[in-house]
């Protein structure tokens, strides 16, 4: 049976959408995830979810130890993982209250731990040239997209985003900018969290819930009390797509897809293949 991670961004932490929630605490090699983790089920599937800001939101984008956060899921066995996050739109048709399912990213981020081979580990030697096409992994994101179409929730199948530093928000030459690029999004915590799964082989997907249009028009500037007002809707739409896809991950046999990303990982790594390296050992 499939172990799913979930990564909850601002408002998606609630314990409530599990079955018998049961509080873990995890060390791990980076130093303590975000916050606890908390494990129970969603219709009968064992799920594991990280609230990736703190469940008090303490945590500012760039300060968040993704590291730490997918390692402490790889720990508890999660086989795939889904996640949410706020973003702003830029494009007209992308709307505030829309979901949109990511298939790339730019990363405009420039003072975040990017990888788990930095030589901080030993677990972890070498160099890791891992592959950045496909962002996300495809069959996960199909997955969601279906369940998006099953549930009649307004969403956008493609589109990538451009992830920022933060905490502040894009000035309007910037969006003018991002938006110049033909970029739908434009988001503070797309990376490096989609790169660190593939460097452990767990397929990743996540769902990008549109909040505002950044500042790119003459009007709706974005404001932190705005972002907040229409994400407390969007959320209820994330909590339906997550429960109904949870049901639907778990029809899936999953091994495949994940021996093929960790044989990917394991042949990104610039050492000699007679290293063993735990973490993308698995048996077909």
């Amino acid at each position: 049976m499939v172990k799913v991670g979930i990564i909850g961004g601002s408002g998606l932490e609630d314990p409530n959408i599990l079955l018998n929630p049961q509080i873990v605490s995890v060390e791990t090699p980076y130093g303590n995830p975000s916050d606890h983790l908390i494990e129970g089920t969603i219709n009968g599937v064992d799920c594991v979810l990280l609230a990736r800001h703190g469940r008090k939101h303490d945590i500012m984008p760039g300060n968040v130890n993704y590291r730490a956060n997918l390692w402490a899921l790889y720990s508890l066995g999660v086989d795939v993982i889904i996640a949410s996050t706020a973003c702003g739109s830029l494009q007209e048709n992308v709307e505030p209250g829309h979901l949109l399912f990511p298939d790339s990213v730019f990363d405009r981020t420039n003072s975040r731990r990017a990888t788990f081979f930095d030589g901080s580990y030993s677990q972890a030697p070498g160099v890791c040239h891992i592959q950045s096409h496909p962002t996300y992994n495809e069959k996960l994101r199909q997955v969601l997209i279906s369940t998006a179409e099953k549930c009649q929730l307004v969403h956008h199948r493609t589109g990538f985003g451009v992830c920022i530093e933060g905490p502040r928000f894009s000035t309007k030459a910037e969006s003018m900018v991002f938006k110049s690029w033909g970029a739908s999004l434009v988001n503070m915590t797309m990376m490096p969290e989609c790169i660190l799964a593939k460097e452990l082989g767990i397929p990743y997907a996540t769902t990008a819930l549109v909040t505002d249009y950044d500042c790119w028009k003459e009007e709706d500037h974005v404001t932190a009390s705005s972002v907040m007002e229409v994400f407390a809707a969007n959320v209820d739409k994330a909590k339906t797509l997550f429960i109904e896809a949870v049901g639907e991950i778990a029809k899936i046999d999953w091994k495949p897809e994940i021996l093929r990303m960790k044989t990917e990982a394991r042949q990104s790594i610039m050492i000699s293949p007679d290293v063993v390296i735990p973490f993308l050992t698995v048996t077909p």
